[in-house]
């Protein structure tokens, strides 16, 4: 899963992704064209728990890739651009994640001269769908032609889909708010479309919102309903001093500023909803591990993600949930309360799953 974070210059992207990765920042980085990668686990309370009851030689999380992409800067005509280097960037990435600026200081400029995130949003929301629109302009094109000159049935079918979405697009709505089932998404894969990618919008405020942040989102959420986007208020600063610091500091931290909870859970639990992914896990003496699937994965799906062979000669899961272990306290007492079961190859794999898999 690859999260693609987007924003102007000064927004405090780069300082969010350093928070997520949870490494200092790199002074030499800030304000060069190049983007930056780090793989980060995604911490999970039940995995910590697993590994506490099992004491594996190991313990693995699941992971995430981050991008931090540069960000858009004023150029010579005092217009903020993007280029087409800049959308090449981005479209790989699964989500894309716009970071915002509330916060006011004036030694640090914006590019556009004034603090206006709605402006912001707009500005990018802008600039992505026309990049789509332009594409699947180009692409209709060709392909009206194509499916008139080929019996090619591929081609047939494509051919409504793009129409349809090319038509959502010149109403200046986002792919995102359109209705599409698998099949038609199907036919969209190798578009890679910036509209059409999940989307998270966090708006970076400072400290002194910290007792609003229920009604900045509230707020935000009203104003940008029709993007359909999920909304993180975030505190920059404090967000990455708070990463900085020791286990045993942060909770002294966070109760001191007020905060409930880090962006990073926050980011990463919404990364996850929606991606439509969820986890399911392995356990014993040798490792504990969490496994990232989609939502909907059937059991041999899900065996599949460990080993190719685990899908291909896949006879049976023993499944019971991380609940009813931990409530029961071993897969024993589980199958004496019937928490333990034998599930086929069509058993869809719930979050928080513990699997064995028996396979030939």
């Amino acid at each position: 899963m690859q999260i693609g974070l987007v924003g102007l210059q000064y927004s405090g992207k780069t300082i969010l992704f350093n928070t997520i990765a949870g490494k200092e920042i790199d002074e030499t980085l800030i304000g060069k064209d190049e983007t930056q990668i780090e793989v980060v686990n995604v911490p999970d309370e039940r995995l910590d728990k697993l590994t506490l009851l099992f004491n594996p030689k190991k313990k693995v999380s699941a992971t995430i890739e981050l991008y931090d992409t540069p960000g858009l800067k004023m150029s010579d005509d005092g217009k903020v651009k993007i280029t087409s280097e800049f959308l090449n960037n981005v479209k790989n990435n699964d989500a894309l994640f716009y970071i915002i600026r509330q916060f006011v200081d004036d030694t640090v400029p914006h590019p556009m001269n004034t603090v206006d995130p709605v402006r912001d949003i707009e500005f990018l929301e802008t600039e992505f769908l026309f990049s789509d629109l332009t594409l699947l302009e180009n692409r209709l094109q060709r392909l009206r032609k194509d499916v008139q000159k080929s019996k090619d049935e591929k081609l047939k079918m494509e051919l409504p889909v793009v129409e349809k979405c090319y038509a959502h697009l010149e109403e200046e709505k986002p792919l995102r708010t359109l209705k599409l089932d698998d099949n038609q998404r199907k036919h969209l894969l190798g578009y890679q479309l910036l509209t059409l990618k999940p989307l998270i919008i966090g708006i970076n405020v400072d400290e002194n919102s910290i007792n609003d942040v229920d009604e900045i989102a509230g707020s935000y959420k009203d104003k940008l309903v029709n993007l359909d986007a999920e909304i993180i208020p975030f505190f920059g600063k404090i967000e990455y001093e708070l990463s900085m610091l020791e286990d045993e500091d942060k909770e002294a931290f966070m109760d001191d500023y007020g905060i409930k909870e880090s962006a990073l859970h926050k980011i990463l639990r919404t990364s996850y909803k929606i991606l439509g992914l969820h986890s399911f896990f392995t356990v014993g003496e040798d490792e504990c591990r969490a496994w990232t699937i989609k939502q909907n994965y059937t059991a041999q799906q899900s065996a599949g993600a460990i080993h190719t062979d685990f899908y291909n000669k896949f006879i049976r899961a023993e499944v019971v949930h991380y609940e009813d272990y931990i409530k029961h306290g071993s897969f024993a007492k589980c199958k004496e309360a019937g928490a333990w079961r034998l599930e086929g190859k069509e058993y869809k794999v719930l979050d928080g799953d513990i699997l064995n898999i028996r396979h030939s």
